[in-house]
């Protein structure tokens, strides 16, 4: 990991106390140069087409994808990842939405707490759609549909999958084990799984 001031080191440490704070079952720093952004990974939003693409503007088309985000991370050397372990029948369930409205806040916590430390422009991914996580029961998204604003500006955070960031890469890059889920699988088998959020530092 690229050098961190003393006073840095106290900021990083700080926001991932402030993340399990909030919710998360663990927290780390990692330097930005650990992040993998693949086209491929955001190709999937399109083809297979994600039930969510072009529900809102923090999800594709609407977002700068995998190249965007390439030159976003050229002004930034260090990031917090967070996880949520979740028992898997309840990531398959009705109750996955709580999970990933959680996701969100705590992004969104992070990064108004790190603005507040004068780090201001950091910025803040979670997973899932903000559509369905916080505007389920709108019939469209408010920016979208009447150049209006977000309804859930100090929630809703841009979904990573958009952009291409490999999730996978980032929770071995801090040691986290991933069991991978799939719809169907039997919770006996496959007890927990962790959903992620990542909050770029700067």
């Amino acid at each position: 990991m690229p050098f961190i001031t003393q006073t840095n080191r106290t900021l990083l440490r700080k926001l991932t106390q402030l993340a399990c704070h909030l919710g998360a079952s663990d927290a780390k720093t990692i330097s930005t140069t650990e992040i993998s952004v693949e086209e491929d990974l955001a190709k999937l939003c399109r083809e297979p087409r994600c039930q969510n693409y072009g529900l809102s503007t923090s999800c594709p088309p609407y977002v700068a994808g995998p190249d965007g985000f390439r030159k976003l991370l050229k002004n930034f050397k260090h990031a917090v990842v967070f996880k949520i372990d979740v028992p898997s029948e309840i990531l398959f369930s009705n109750e996955r939405r709580e999970i990933f409205q959680l996701l969100h806040e705590i992004a969104a916590g992070i990064e108004q707490s790190a603005i507040e430390m004068g780090l201001h422009d950091s910025n803040a991914y979670a997973g899932g759609s903000c559509k369905q996580i916080f505007c389920r029961d709108h019939a469209d998204c408010q920016v979208l549909a009447e150049g209006g604003e977000c309804r859930n500006p100090l929630c809703a955070r841009p979904s990573m999958s958009g952009f291409g960031i490999n999730v996978l890469k980032l929770k071995q890059a801090v040691g986290w084990l991933s069991n991978k889920t799939h719809r169907g699988t039997d919770p006996d088998t496959v007890s927990m799984e962790t959903v992620c959020g990542l909050v770029l530092i700067g």
